[in-house]
Parts: C-alpha cells; sequence; structure tokens
C-alpha cells in the first residue's frame, strides 16, 4: 500500500511534469535523494489523464524498472504529449487535467491452453491483463472492467487492441494478470 502522503506526493509529481513538459518539451528532472524511500523503489505505473470527464491520454509501464516517481513523471508527460490518440495539453487545459496514477504489480503468467480456460480464470474488476502473441500485444488496466463488464467482452476488446481478430486463439499466446493500486 502507497501511504497517503506518497499519493499526494506522485499525483504532485505527475502535474509538475506536465506544467515542465508544456516550457521544456521535456521530461521533467528529479533529484530522487530528496524523495522518500517508498516512491523512489523501481515500480511501473500508468498515467491516465481526464479532461471535462473525457479520457485525454493513457500511458504506462508494464514492469518495473526505474524508480516509481520517475516512471510516473515520464508516463504522465507521455499521456499530455506523446499519445497519439489525443491533442497534447494545452496551458489552458493543464489546470483542468484530473489525473488518475495505477501502480501494477508484477504481472504473473496465467497459465490457459484456450480462450475458455483463461476466460474462467479472470477476476472481473480485479484483474489488470496482458497478452501476447508474435508482435501483437495489448493490456486492459482493472478499470476497464467498469466499461466492459464481461470476461468475453474484456478479451476480445483487448485481442482487438492488440491488432488480432476477436475470434483468435493460437497455442502461442501469452497470458498475464496483474492488479493496482490506484488513485
Amino acid at each position: 500500500m502507497i501511504a497517503p502522503p506518497d499519493r499526494f506526493l506522485l499525483r504532485k509529481i505527475a502535474r509538475d511534469a506536465i506544467k515542465y513538459g508544456l516550457r521544456h518539451q521535456a521530461v521533467m528532472p528529479l533529484e530522487l535523494n530528496s524523495l522518500p524511500a517508498e516512491v523512489t523503489k523501481d515500480g511501473a505505473s500508468f498515467v491516465t489523464l481526464y479532461l471535462s470527464g473525457a479520457l485525454h491520454g493513457c500511458i504506462g509501464t508494464l514492469e518495473a524498472y526505474r524508480p516509481l516517481a520517475v516512471d510516473v513523471a515520464s508516463n504522465a508527460y507521455a499521456a499530455a504529449f506523446r499519445d497519439l490518440r489525443f491533442d497534447p495539453v494545452t496551458a489552458d487545459s493543464v489546470d483542468e487535467l484530473d489525473i488518475h496514477i495505477s501502480v501494477l504489480s508484477t504481472p504473473e503468467s496465467i497459465s490457459c491452453q484456450s480462450e475458455q480456460s483463461l476466460l474462467n480464470q479472470l477476476k472481473a474488476g480485479e484483474d489488470g491483463l496482458i497478452i501476447e502473441d508474435e508482435h501483437h500485444r495489448a493490456t486492459f488496466l482493472p478499470a476497464v472492467w467498469d466499461s466492459l463488464h464481461s470476461p468475453e467482452q474484456f478479451v476480445a476488446a483487448l485481442k482487438r487492441k492488440a491488432g488480432m481478430p476477436v475470434d483468435y486463439w493460437s497455442d502461442s499466446i501469452r497470458c498475464y494478470r496483474y492488479h493496482t493500486e490506484s488513485f
């Protein structure tokens, strides 16, 4: 569990990173030795931006390979300026952004010999899912269960996102579940 003061700090880092990005067109550097230990441990995160209640960017990492604070700052910058689905954040809109941070657990492999086996193992509302096969890869955060309520809908939409047909299945598909702490 990330303590409330560290959650507040990570949200501040995300917003500051976006403001820094507006001024410098670069990721904000962080002085790690001035930050609490909890946010300097390696961590994986997604930063999701909403503007006027609508999605306006979502970028993240699936595996922890850098300090969590750096991951949040980098993903906030990327969500604001590099998510090609949306126009970049502007100076006029930065203060209006609703910033959501999801910190991911380590992904765990799911043993699934069939799509039905995968569907039977998923916990709706709890599991994030990564699906990959050859050069296709995509993920949905657990929050996506809010709009795709059944495992069948969830997996079909994730396959579409990965560029696979919804009826596709192969013995080489690999699936991983993870959980998030979101704030």
